[in-house]
């Protein structure tokens, strides 16, 4: 059966194209891999889990809401998961800062977009196994809770 965070990237990527694009091996393996690693690969596999989670939960608020800040971030994100350190993964992080700050400038969310982004600032803070554990399993059970339909209602809303 796959693990929590393994579920978490299925449910945000259900698209074929889109897991493609986004999801390598390793990244759907980050958390196999944080668990097997020797100590000193400890801090990289863990931030690897950070990633593959921040990840999940901006595809889920791009699909809410078709937010391109979001999409901007997963794009940052994506690119943070190819590094091969720590290092890497900061420096790919710091260089895109202004995308990660304009997520939350003039940006309108509702109320299940608030709590994807709430889930996103606690995997940003989550230092230990057990917090990001707690993360990732509201965000498991806030993805199968989401209402996709707002667009469609809106569109049907419009033609009557």
């Amino acid at each position: 059966m796959p693990s929590a965070y393994e579920q978490l990237l299925q449910a945000a990527f259900p698209v074929a194209a889109d897991a493609s694009r986004f999801l390598q091996a390793s990244t759907i393996e980050a958390y196999t891999a944080f668990q097997k690693a020797p100590q000193a690969d400890i801090a990289f596999r863990f931030e690897r889990v950070r990633l593959g989670v921040a990840l999940a939960l901006m595809k889920l608020l791009a699909d809410l809401g078709d937010h391109e800040e979001s999409r901007r971030v997963m794009d940052v994100l994506h690119r943070a998961l190819k590094a091969r350190s720590v290092a890497e993964i900061d420096a790919t992080i710091t260089k895109e800062a202004k995308v990660f700050e304009k997520l939350y400038t003039n940006l309108y969310v509702n109320e299940d977009g608030e709590q994807l982004l709430g889930l996103f600032e606690r995997t940003l803070d989550a230092d230990t196994q057990p917090l990001m554990e707690e993360v990732i399993q509201e965000a498991l059970y806030l993805s199968s809770e989401l209402d996709f339909s707002q667009d469609e209602d809106d569109e049907d809303e419009d033609k009557n």
